[in-house]
């Protein structure tokens, strides 16, 4: 409980010198009547009923006390536990060409990667994530949101491009331009291949130094075991065909921006880069404690109001009886 205009108080003050004075005033009449032969005939007349008449002030001052305090508006307290969380901006860019139907993860890769992704999305509460897939071009299939359920969806139902060549730059600048328009403290780009860069216009170095201009930390997953084998039209005929990843230009995308590259050779090793991403890009959150106030001078105002009605009532009814008799 506390007081919200506590200054009001300080209008007990005068009220207390005027009632002081008041009663003090009506005790020197008192006295004076009291030893005179009129007086003693009056209280001989009216008796105890007299003790009555000072029930209309005592219900005005009560009326004026409870008045004060309504004014200096009482307030009870409702606490609850707040999270103040300041998110990443995060935007996950993966390779859905051909060559993710390998059978070295379980059923596939783009299967696996699915998941993990959508398991990852699910870990960040706080961030806004933003969802790009790639192939020969670069297809944004969310923008930054945190809308968890609908971009688990999206990934969960990402199925493989018809193109079978990898655009690892052009999947790059893509998710970079998701975050030019970021204000977010830290920006991460997570990128998932099991290629290596052979189509598109944009160079990924050239695309990783944009990165690193704007301040994106950029993380590089290569997929896939390394005796990997990517079926395909090929395939079909000649056997499976190898899927190299080139782990070089992985490397030099994320040193050249500050983040890290990370080979997942199996499901579990591809948790656990997902984790170790998740560790190393904590956004900041801070608990604390909100103390929010309700109003509670109704109560005061309706004791006013009531003692108030209770003087005119007495004046009004049985007082004038009283003083008639």
């Amino acid at each position: 409980m506390r007081l919200a205009a506590p200054w009001w108080l300080l209008a007990l003050i005068p009220l207390a010198i005027s009632v002081a004075y008041l009663l003090r005033a009506r005790e020197s009449r008192r006295a004076f009547v009291r030893y005179s032969l009129s007086g003693v005939l009056r209280g001989f007349s009216r008796g105890p009923r007299a003790a009555f008449s000072e029930l209309p002030l005592a219900l005005r001052v009560l009326a004026m006390v409870f008045l004060i305090v309504a004014l200096a508006r009482p307030q009870g307290a409702l606490t609850r536990e707040t999270f103040e969380a300041e998110g990443i901006d995060i935007v996950l860019a993966l390779d859905v060409s051909g060559s993710m139907k390998a059978n070295d993860f379980k059923p596939n890769r783009l299967a696996v990667a699915r998941r993990v992704a959508s398991d990852f999305v699910e870990g960040r509460p706080h961030d806004r994530i933003g969802y790009v897939t790639f192939a020969t071009t670069a297809i944004t299939r969310s923008p930054l949101t945190i809308d968890q359920a609908a971009l688990r969806q999206i990934i969960e139902g990402t199925g493989f491009s018809n193109e079978g060549s990898t655009a690892i730059g052009t999947a790059l600048a893509t998710s970079v331009n998701r975050l030019r328009e970021s204000e977010a403290k830290s920006k991460v780009i997570i990128l998932l291949t099991d290629g290596q860069n052979n189509a598109g216009e944009v160079d990924p170095l050239t695309a990783a130094e944009l990165a690193r201009t704007m301040g994106v930390r950029v993380y590089t997953i290569g997929a896939g075991s390394r005796e990997g084998q990517s079926p395909g039209l090929i395939g079909r005929f000649f056997g499976n065909r190898p899927a190299p990843v080139d782990e070089d230009q992985l490397t030099q995308i994320a040193e050249a921006t500050g983040g890290q590259y990370f080979r997942a050779e199996s499901e579990e090793a591809l948790e656990q880069v997902y984790d170790q991403i998740s560790r190393l890009e904590k956004g900041k959150i801070d608990a604390g404690v909100v103390r929010q106030y309700r109003e509670a001078f109704a109560p005061w105002a309706l004791l006013a109001l009531l003692c108030l009605l209770g003087e005119f009532i007495l004046r009004r009814t049985w007082l004038q009886g009283l003083a008639g008799a």
